[in-house]
């Protein structure tokens, strides 16, 4: 048993003012995995909608089953919809229920995310650091950029290995992923090597705010004081692999991926 951060996705398609549940990412379920009670929780979510509209998460264990997490989402606005700091208590095996308002023009993609976090789960042991523990071994910053092909149908695309384009890291160094920035407004953007269990750890692809995006993960480590800043070595360079979620407009998002390289 161990820790793991994963960020799920899924998207509805001109779902006008009905909300609409969520076709889910391939590979990601809304079903809390396997962990010990009380160590499992929702940190935050966000969507991307073309026209307004909300974000509602809910089950029988959370709240209420009625309205649940009921959210706002601003057009073209991907950022955090949830109190930082604020952790929400899950049950393991509960299914959540999340839908989605927006758009009512056909083919319109809206698009949602969530950030999980298990403090103690069967079956994965993820490579996550707090910055305390990090700062201290700060030796110098690599920025590695991708320049990702996202697709047009709403899931994960553009995947490539984060060495593709940019390949200066240095053997046997463990490097902490402590922000990213985007060129280009997308749902979210995510990272996943056997560093990380395999399990995807992400956020939000908002272009504009780049004081949030930049330090992303040193920032959920700060606020939830938790160990949220993910640490890849440098000799699984070519597993640690990048990719992101679109809408059906699929622009190329250009992903710049702050690492710390940490004394050993």
């Amino acid at each position: 048993m161990g820790k793991a951060l994963q960020v799920l996705s899924g998207f509805v398609t001109a779902p006008s003012t009905t909300f609409t549940a969520l076709t889910m990412a391939v590979g990601d379920t809304l079903t809390v995995r396997n962990s010990e009670r009380g160590r499992a929780h929702l940190l935050n979510a966000w969507g991307d909608n073309q026209t307004a509209g909300n974000l509602r998460i809910r089950s029988a264990q959370m709240h209420d089953n009625v309205q649940g997490i009921r959210m706002f989402v601003v057009a073209s606005e991907v950022a955090p919809l949830m109190p930082l700091g604020a952790k929400v208590a899950l049950e393991p095996f509960d299914t959540l229920v999340v839908d989605q308002t927006g758009s009512a023009t056909g083919g319109d993609i809206e698009s949602s995310s969530l950030l999980m976090y298990y403090d103690n789960a069967y079956g994965f042991d993820a490579r996550l650091l707090d910055w305390q523990q990090v700062a201290p071994r700060i030796i110098d910053y690599m920025y590695a950029e991708n320049t990702l092909a996202l697709g047009t149908a709403g899931g994960y695309s553009g995947e490539e290995a984060i060495n593709a384009e940019f390949d200066q890291w240095k053997s046997n160094f463990d490097y902490a992923l402590i922000g990213y920035q985007v060129s280009a407004e997308c749902l979210t953007v995510g990272w996943r090597a056997p560093d990380t269990s395999n399990l995807r750890v992400g956020g939000p692809g908002n272009e504009l705010r780049k004081e949030l995006t930049g330090e992303w993960f040193k920032m959920l480590s700060q606020v939830y004081g938790i160990p949220a800043i993910p640490i890849f070595n440098a000799n699984n360079k070519g597993g640690i692999l990048i990719d992101g979620v679109q809408d059906e407009n699929g622009t190329d998002v250009t992903v710049t991926s702050i690492f710390a390289r940490l004394r050993m």
